[in-house]
Parts: structure tokens; C-alpha cells; sequence
């Protein structure tokens, strides 16, 4: 691989991946489009972006792959319509342009439950964006399903990290989906998938994600 898009790259996910690709001698370069300026890297194309207003013909998103680790919360969006905004159809937005430019893989980082029929808004959302980007036309998708993520998180969600302290006390006695899994596993699990790129769409439940990648 030479080229890898990683949208996402300041949440607490995607700055494991930006972490781990820079690091891996098989990404030439990463192309990472933010919001908010990062810190300079010889691999690291950093375009400043506004993802209401992506810029379609932008020779950058001409990568080999795409790592998307994008989303926010209810409470960040302020609304159901505006957390939607983000989590589906900016998602969808970065996947198109990302194909139409020549990506074959994809790696998104979706959620435990997330189902397309789901009464729960929030699973809802996130099962709607799965189900949409397998029409997008790659020719390897990755649909990973986290539960709850431990690790340090810039920005405050107190009823996660409540969520996160409880469910690592009961850790030994909780089956192995609902255990808490470590962002740097998530981002290993992402990245490889982006790399290896095995054909066809696959699902790596939360379970999976607390073992290094084969």
C-alpha cells in the first residue's frame, strides 16, 4: 500500500490508527483530513476542512484505502438531525469520494448493535450507515463493532467513562462482548484491515477486538 486515508484521526480511535500507521512501513503516506490542524509528520498530508463542505475534485483523496473512525455524540450534536449529519451521512460523503477516486478497502468503525432496524436511535444510525456504505462499491469493507472503548478521551463523556470504570470492576464476570476493549486494539483491527484488504464485506464483533489481529 502507498497511500491511506484516515478520517477521524483526532477522536480517541483515530488517533491510535494515525498513531500506528505513521509507525507502519507499509503506509507511504497518510492522508488525513481534520477539522483542526495536527502536528507535522514527513508521511502525514493534513488538508483543513470543513465536512460540510468537502472538497469533491481534491487530488488528496486519491488513496489506496480508507480507514473511517468519524462520529460524535448525541449530546456534542446538540440533535438527533445533526448526529446523523455526522455519523451517516458524512460517513458516506468521505466513502464515495474516497471509491471514486480509485479506494478499493474500506475499515469503519461502527458499533455493538448496530442494526438498520433497531428502535434505538443510536443503533439505528449507526446499522443505517453500514448498510449504506456496502452499496458504496468496495471491493473489501470492514464493519467493526466496539462496545464500550477503554482509553483517554479528549473531549468529557462522564456517563461513558462511569460505564467504562463499572464494566472493567465486573470485566471477569461479563461475557466477552460487553468487556471493555482498548482503543489501540480497535485502531490494530481497523488498520490491518484497510491494509490486507480481503474481498467482501466483514463484520468484526466486539469480542474479537479484545485479540491482537491474526
Amino acid at each position: 500500500m502507498s497511500r491511506l486515508m484516515l478520517v477521524g484521526a483526532t477522536g480517541l480511535v483515530g488517533g491510535h490508527v494515525l498513531q500506528q500507521a505513521l509507525a507502519d512501513p507499509r503506509v507511504a503516506q497518510v492522508v488525513a483530513p481534520t477539522r483542526r490542524p495536527l502536528p507535522a509528520h514527513p508521511k502525514l498530508l493534513n488538508p483543513v476542512v470543513d465536512f460540510r463542505r468537502l472538497p469533491a475534485q481534491a487530488e488528496w483523496w486519491a488513496v489506496d484505502a480508507l480507514v473511517c473512525t468519524l462520529g460524535t455524540t448525541l449530546r456534542q450534536a446538540g440533535s438527533q438531525q445533526a448526529f446523523y449529519q455526522v455519523d451517516h451521512d458524512a460517513v458516506l460523503e468521505v466513502a464515495y469520494l474516497a471509491r471514486r477516486h480509485g479506494a478499493r478497502s474500506m475499515a469503519f468503525n461502527s458499533a455493538l448493535g448496530a442494526d438498520a432496524g433497531s428502535r434505538v436511535f443510536y443503533s439505528r444510525t449507526k446499522g443505517e450507515t453500514e448498510r449504506d456504505l456496502q452499496a458504496v462499491g468496495f471491493a473489501s469493507l470492514t464493519l467493526v463493532r466496539p462496545g464500550l472503548i477503554g482509553g483517554a478521551r479528549a473531549e468529557s463523556r462522564p456517563l461513558e467513562r462511569l460505564a467504562v470504570v463499572l464494566t472493567g470492576l465486573l470485566q471477569p464476570l461479563l461475557p466477552r462482548r460487553w468487556r471493555v476493549v482498548p482503543a489501540e486494539s480497535i485502531a490494530q483491527h481497523l488498520l490491518r484491515a484497510a491494509i490486507v484488504a480481503q474481498p467482501g464485506v466483514h463484520v468484526l464483533p466486539s469480542e474479537v477486538l479484545l485479540q491482537p489481529p491474526a
